[in-house]
């Protein structure tokens, strides 16, 4: 018998259908099963992953679970994961199905290794997202699933259950049916949460810096404008993500100080490099949890009335949609005071036509999945083609991202676009490397003529 046979047959679906009589055996079942459902609870499903070694938990996520039990209700979402869960039980040989939270199922199942795991649940998935039938109506349900194994230490991560449901989230966010927890992905939110209150000191110790990222001007032949991305190095831990510390700034209200000190450095930059004879554009990115603070847009602007600094604040659509009213209103008064806007990663979500005619922005910039692949789609080379002549009927100029290859800047260039961005074009650089790089030609001219 497998090591967690007995425990299989305790939470099988048959032993559901049994209720013990006995008080003990009724307490003890209550203590292993969910009430709702019938089905196994989390606990059941620890004593089946802690009894069976190797082997894998695999959790089944209800995919927009919260927007279907509001459409059907919670008697109904009861029901529904009661089939599902059986659904899934006769799918894997009569496993013991648990319900492990509010719209998650997950069985414990072995396998030869981590492939042929993921690829059990995916194929696992895609059988049990038949309709569900409930009082003769037909529900249609989608499953994401999220494999771990038993037994294995993670730091910050000990339950297996816990690492799979991880894995749900990872599966999602790249858009599989199912993933293997990647614990280099998850990282150390430990350390992580030690960095938020970190930030704030970073900012006043002189940790953060500007790297600059030229754009190229086709018309012109040459660099006009750059576009500012904030670097933390920490004393300790080195170079800091800033996927990392930009997303935890948001969350944690701390997003206005550091933009506030990007824009004060750039403007700062600016002036240097117009001294040295360079008079750059210079983008800053905007956090959409910025665009419904009104006092921050009373900062900005008086901090590019006082400087007279050529500024371009880059926002992407999604900042409007939560309260459009307001960030229309803002993006209004940059635009009334000659500040620029530019609509970045423009292709990358739901583009909206409707928010692209309100919004006053001078340039869009498409993102660069859609350049990546010019060289040999001519499905993304028509989208980009349709996307700049759209733009241009708008009166905005238009700047290509990820601009990678000799082949996509000719191609780009036939097209019409204005600007390209990437690392053909270059690189993130400090300010010094910017300056040096920019002074090249002043001085092979100079070289030359002597």
């Amino acid at each position: 018998m497998r090591p967690f046979a007995f425990l299989s047959a305790l939470l099988s679906p048959a032993s559901r259908r049994t209720v013990p009589h006995d008080h003990d055996a009724r307490l003890a079942h209550m203590a292993l099963h969910d009430q709702e459902t019938g089905l196994g609870n989390r606990l059941s499903l620890e004593r089946l992953a802690a009894a069976g070694s190797p082997a894998y938990v695999i959790l089944f996520g209800v995919d927009r679970f919260e927007v279907l039990r509001n459409a059907i209700g919670y008697d109904s979402m009861a029901s529904l994961l009661t089939t599902l869960g059986n659904r899934l039980s006769g799918l894997t040989a009569h496993a013991a199905v648990a319900r492990v939270g509010a719209g998650v199922l997950g069985l414990v199942l072995h396998a030869d290794d981590d492939d042929e795991a993921v690829r059990m649940a995916a194929r696992i998935c895609e059988a049990a997202q038949a309709p569900v039938i409930l009082n003769g109506a037909p529900v249609d349900i989608a499953l994401t699933a999220g494999v771990a194994r038993t037994g294995a230490i993670n730091r910050g991560v000990g339950s297996a259950l816990d690492r799979a449901a991880i894995a749900v989230d990872q599966a999602r966010a790249v858009h599989r049916r199912a993933g293997l927890f990647d614990a280099v992905r998850y990282g150390d939110p430990a350390g992580n949460l030690s960095l938020i209150s970190e930030l704030m000191a970073a900012l006043d110790n002189g940790e953060f810096s500007l790297n600059y990222q030229p754009k190229y001007d086709f018309r012109a032949e040459g660099v006009t404008a750059v576009e500012a991305l904030a670097r933390w190095t920490h004393p300790r831990r080195g170079c800091v993500s800033p996927e990392l510390f930009v997303a935890m700034a948001e969350e944690t209200g701390h997003i206005r100080p550091l933009t506030e000190w990007v824009i004060h450095q750039a403007i700062r930059d600016q002036a240097h490099l117009r001294r040295a004879g360079h008079d750059l554009m210079m983008s800053v990115n905007i956090s959409g949890r910025l665009l419904s603070d009104e006092s921050f847009a009373d900062f900005a602007l008086a901090a590019v009335e006082a400087s007279g600094a050529r500024l371009c604040f880059e926002i992407t659509e999604t900042a409007v949609v939560g309260n459009p009213e307001m960030a229309l209103r803002i993006l209004d008064r940059f635009a009334d005071a000659g500040v620029s806007v530019s609509l970045d990663d423009y292709g990358s979500g739901l583009s909206s036509l409707t928010y692209l005619k309100q919004i006053r922005a001078d340039e869009l910039k498409i993102d660069k999945s859609f350049i990546l692949g010019l060289d040999d789609s001519a499905r993304d080379a028509l989208l980009v083609k349709s996307t700049i002549d759209l733009a241009h009927g708008l009166g905005m100029k238009v700047t290509a991202e990820g601009v990678e290859t000799p082949t996509a800047l000719a191609l780009l260039r036939g097209m019409g676009c204005d600007m390209a961005q990437g690392y053909l074009i270059g690189r993130p650089v400090s300010f010094a490397a910017l300056i040096e790089r920019l002074d090249g030609p002043a001085r092979k001219a100079a070289t030359v003529a002597a």
